[in-house]
């Protein structure tokens, strides 16, 4: 939490985008009122992105970015606080997550309550647990008549190295 990385870009760009619109089309601004900052018509030139007409004051676009930079100030605070808040939380998630790589919605809601979560169900058919009873209580049985049971079998597990259409 202590550094700024790149990672953040995409986040901080859709947070402004969303912080404009509300500002400027929905009228979502207890400081600047109910009303439409700026022309809703848009054009493209030249292959570029989107260009708005502006019919607004330079004064009157000097406070709507005040208020768009208020709005994601605020919430980029609020978002922070509750990070650090649920920090412990965060990292027993993490720490599940790499020993589990998955993890179900009781396991998540234990997490959140401040308890240990239970390890995965062995239903989940990844650790060769129960079947899911659709061979009854018929057993299997080799070609010399001796049980093969499930356990017995090896069990195939995908490699997760690499990408899936990655065949060397």
């Amino acid at each position: 939490m202590g550094q700024m990385t790149t990672g953040a870009a995409n986040d901080f760009e859709q947070a402004t985008d969303l912080a404009q619109k509300m500002v400027q089309r929905w009228g979502m601004s207890d400081s600047l009122g109910p009303r439409v900052y700026g022309d809703n018509d848009a054009e493209v030139f030249l292959g570029r992105d989107v260009v708005t007409h502006k019919n607004l004051s330079d004064s009157t676009a000097e406070l709507v970015d005040q208020e768009i930079t208020r709005i994601i100030e605020e919430q980029y605070s609020r978002a922070r606080g509750i990070i650090e808040e649920n920090r412990d939380k965060i990292k027993k998630m993490a720490e599940a997550l790499l020993d589990w790589e998955t993890l179900e919605s009781d396991q998540i809601d234990q997490i959140m309550r401040g308890e240990r979560p239970d390890p995965p169900s062995a239903d989940d058919g990844s650790s060769g647990g129960e079947t899911s009873g659709l061979q009854g209580d018929v057993t299997d049985q080799g070609p010399l008549g001796e049980d093969s049971s499930v356990a017995d079998q090896p069990t195939v597990k995908p490699k997760m190295d690499s990408p899936a259409g990655d065949s060397a």
